[in-house]
């Protein structure tokens, strides 16, 4: 008999288990028979590449999703969780990767937002407030009830987030990819709370694909791969080797870096950039200048949202620049229509690949053409040339390794990293002067980011000059050889492969000038 009366506000979840969980779509098998469980005071991971089932398995724990079969126990007891407030009735509380928050309120609305009040139809938040000051103290939160959401930091949005889950009584932590958006020093900062969470008995759930993190923050892991567990380890017993061969299924290179190489000449020059944001009247770039040369990768590193996408939008065609030059190979190219772009050997890897780099309904070959179908081998007049289009089809995704039934098989349906090579093979087989990477590796799996990386090394080799633009600081650090930190539209440093450590780094990613994060980073 499914037990469904809530537990008590007081009732302390001990031990979690979720057993033979099942999740069937239409055509797939999201979740097959999977075991797993979480103790009182432990961190455990959970890894696995994009489509493993990860997200649905959260879901079904936090009451989105109902599974086909299987059980949840909570302290040995079957319980039924239909919806999210249930979750949170027996102490499970899930911080989003995109947070919940409402901006224009303050921290302490956000937390009262959707909990009764004391005093019927008014608000109680002299008593809300009261109580996030309290958590703060004794968690380590650094959380003011009074602040305004909008004026937060990413990092101290997400630690409102974890308030709003502990004021909640939350017992059990679910985190999706919480680092994904902060800094280095807000990693640390985060993980002390986490230990600090776990050291009072809290229990939590860390989903994460960077295989670092999840050795430094874990006591167990917990590897899933098309829909079942692979395995679950100790942390302490295992390696970043070891897990990402979980997940993957066969031995990955982690960390692909380039030889030594002498840059050729000045490709690419960024002179004092401007550009206005989404925002009316609000500055994306503000001055930006930035050369790479041929046979060099020059790496943007940043938080997300600022001014990394503008900036790659402007030098390829697709954003007007209100001040400033961008120049090929010495020539002005600003304004230039991406058409125009493409004509003296500029290729762009966009950020978002269905959106910007492919069209869902075309097939694979129809999207590997897309660049040149109006140009011979591929063109005869007005016409296609079937035959010619097929075979090029055939060729690039042999040489690129893009899984997929057919040639004729629709964008859409292949996975996220199949697509991506697709990308990489087009714009890479018109044998660019200058390659633009933007975000080449989000949300791929281990495998394919090994094979992206190599392409990308293969080209510095071959003289293109690479912008990378990237959220992942391990990828940065491996592959540029020069790394420009931006913040706020504006460039903070520019720093050569093995000069600069993770925390100089972070300094100028949180908006600290390079001469003053040398500093800081020597202290």
């Amino acid at each position: 008999m499914t037990d469904n009366t809530l537990p008590s506000a007081s009732k302390r979840l001990q031990h979690l288990e979720m057993r033979g969980i099942t999740k069937r779509f239409p055509g797939v098998l999201a979740n097959n028979n999977v075991n797993f469980d979480v103790r009182a005071g432990e961190i455990h991971a959970l890894l696995g590449e994009n489509g493993a089932g990860k997200s649905t398995l959260m879901k079904i724990l936090f009451g989105l999703y109902q599974p086909d079969e299987g059980e949840i126990r909570i302290n040995g007891e079957p319980v039924r969780i239909t919806c999210p407030a249930d979750a949170i009735g027996y102490g499970i509380g899930m911080v989003h990767q995109h947070f919940m928050l409402v901006p224009s309120f303050t921290v302490a609305e956000n937390v009262a937002l959707g909990l009764k009040s004391e005093r019927g139809p008014l608000l109680d938040l002299d008593t809300v407030a009261a109580r996030i000051t309290e958590l703060s103290k004794r968690y380590s939160l650094r959380v003011y009830p009074n602040e305004m959401v909008w004026q937060l930091s990413v990092g101290e949005q997400q630690r409102v987030e974890i308030i709003k889950a502990l004021y909640r009584e939350a017992a059990l932590l679910v985190l999706d990819e919480p680092t994904a958006v902060l800094t280095p020093q807000e990693v640390d900062e985060l993980f002390v709370v986490l230990r600090e969470l776990v050291s009072q008995g809290h229990s939590i759930i860390f989903i994460s694909h960077k295989l670092h993190e999840v050795l430094t923050i874990s006591d167990r892991v917990t590897v899933l791969r098309d829909g079942s567990v692979i395995d679950t380890v100790e942390t302490k017993n295992t390696t970043r080797e070891e897990l990402a061969r979980l997940m993957v299924g066969r031995d990955v290179v982690l960390g692909v870096t380039p030889p030594p190489q002498e840059p050729g000449e000045v490709r690419l020059q960024i002179e004092d950039l401007w550009a206005e944001s989404d925002k009316e009247g609000v500055p994306a770039l503000r001055g930006v200048s930035l050369d790479v040369r041929a046979g060099e990768i020059v790496g943007i590193a940043g938080v997300s949202g600022n001014g990394q996408r503008e900036l790659a939008q402007v030098i390829c065609g697709l954003r007007p620049a209100t001040k400033g030059r961008v120049l090929i190979d010495g020539k002005d190219v600003t304004g230039f229509s991406p058409e125009k772009l493409l004509n003296v050997g500029l290729s762009y890897i966009p950020e978002e690949r269905l959106r910007d780099g492919g069209i869902r309904d075309f097939t694979c070959a129809e999207n590997l053409i897309l660049r040149d179908h109006t140009k011979p081998p591929f063109a005869k007049g007005i016409f296609l040339d079937l035959k010619a289009i097929a075979s090029e089809a055939d060729r690039l995704i042999k040489v690129f390794n893009v899984k997929t039934p057919s040639r004729d098989t629709p964008l859409k349906n292949l996975s996220g990293g199949n697509i991506q090579k697709l990308i990489l093979a087009r714009e890479l087989s018109r044998k660019p002067r200058v390659l633009i990477a933007a975000q080449p590796t989000r949300g791929v799996d281990i495998g394919a980011m090994e094979y992206i990386h190599r392409q990308l090394v293969a080209e510095r080799s071959e003289g293109t000059a690479t912008l990378l633009i990237s959220e992942d600081l391990d990828e940065i650090q491996n592959l540029c050889d020069r790394i420009a930190v931006m913040y706020e539209g504006r460039i903070m440093g520019i720093v050569k492969r093995g000069e600069a450590d993770v925390k100089e780094l972070g300094l100028m990613m949180a908006g600290v000038r390079r001469e003053e994060a040398l500093g800081a980073a020597t202290d």
